[in-house]
């Protein structure tokens, strides 16, 4: 069950791909910061450190599946929202390309909710369009991960498709009912947390890995909301930037004085600290034993809060997995490629080969 992944971060997407029976065997990361962290993280996975601008499709294995989260800073509500107009919103179209060259089984992009403003409608139909065009049955649709077992309100869109020669229409999972809240995850974290040192470099005292927050002032921006949730209430989204992550739940909901104005409960000041790198690891589903490389706080916080949550892309990569069995009489065999005839299409089909076992699949 090998798949590739482009714009691969941390790998919360193929962490989650990872434990429904996937095995990413070839991944592209272009941020320095980021690749010691994905390499001791995966270790047999080969990560490609080009751009992706630079690789030609020919370089890249094949394999029955396709995910990733093209950059999302230039469709953010956050940021100066240019979206396709931004080389970043371009990158979208790469991840196309390996698509169109490649034809797996599947594919399955991410971003972020802001795409979906009215400003980037036409945009927005344009990669959908582009998605058709390749050849695949395209589901869309904007996912709350607080649905899935993740403890934070964090909405993200999901572009998922097969192939139009399986015939399958994608259904996103149904929600679950039961919720998960901060208490369920950093609870046992709340006493042993330490700072980063002087100029938010790491702190090699950490008793866990990356439990450690950043320290400093806070902007006039992150003062004009409450930044607080309860024990008893999920997270607010985990940002990619340090100085925006919310304030730990030990503290009391941030007092209004005016309008765009809180300030930190007087007498309380002390319990006022963001969560730190583990906390908001937690927060977005990555196992402890999933580390962190960095030298910087900041560049943590960035890994973390740019993810996919493994919890959330586990569900929707179980779905696809079952959808995938669903065309085959025999749960058991692995796919594999043959050509088919040059009549019928310009691409490879995939076929169950009986002769083949896997062990891979736990269907």
């Amino acid at each position: 069950m090998n798949i590739i992944s482009l714009f691969s971060g941390a790998g919360g997407l193929d962490l989650g791909f990872e434990k429904a029976g996937f095995k990413t065997i070839w991944a592209n990361e272009y941020d320095k910061e980021i690749w010691e962290t994905f390499e001791k993280n995966f270790p047999d996975t080969t990560l490609d450190r080009r751009s992706i601008i630079n690789i030609p499709s020919s370089d890249i294995p094949d394999a029955i599946g396709l995910i990733g989260g093209p950059p999302c800073q230039s469709w953010s509500e956050a940021g100066k929202s240019k979206g396709i107009n931004d080389h970043r919103g371009q990158l979208f179209f790469e991840f196309i390309r390996v698509l169109r060259d490649k034809k797996p089984l599947f594919f399955l992009a991410e971003n972020v909710s802001g795409m979906l403003a009215s400003r980037h409608k036409e945009a927005l139909e344009n990669i959908k369009k582009h998605f058709t065009e390749s050849g695949y049955d395209l589901s869309f649709k904007l996912l709350n991960a607080h649905d899935y077992k993740v403890p934070q309100d964090r909405k993200r869109v999901f572009f998922i498709g097969f192939r139009k020669d399986l015939n399958i229409n994608f259904r996103f999972p149904l929600k679950f009912p039961k919720k998960i809240f901060l208490k369920d995850v950093i609870w046992d974290l709340k006493d042993n947390v330490v700072s980063a040192k002087d100029k938010n470099y790491t702190n090699d005292n950490c008793l866990i890995d990356n439990h450690e927050y950043m320290t400093g002032t806070f902007s006039s921006m992150f003062m004009s909301r409450n930044r607080v949730r309860s024990w008893d209430e999920p997270s607010f989204t985990i940002q990619a930037g340090g100085r925006h992550a919310p304030i730990h739940p030990q503290a009391p909901k941030m007092e209004l004085v005016e309008q765009n104005k809180r300030i930190f409960v007087p007498g309380s000041e002390h319990l006022y600290r963001r969560l730190s790198v583990r906390e908001c690891a937690r927060i977005q589903t990555f196992p402890d034993s999933h580390k962190f490389y960095y030298k910087n706080i900041s560049a943590g916080y960035k890994m973390v809060g740019n993810a996919v949550p493994p919890n959330l892309a586990y569900f929707l990569a179980k779905k696809i997995i079952e959808d995938l069995s669903s065309i085959y009489l025999n749960k058991s065999q692995e796919l594999t490629t043959v050509p088919i005839s040059k009549n019928s299409s310009n691409y490879n089909t995939y076929i169950p080969d009986k002769k083949i076992v896997s062990s891979q699949m736990h269907l």
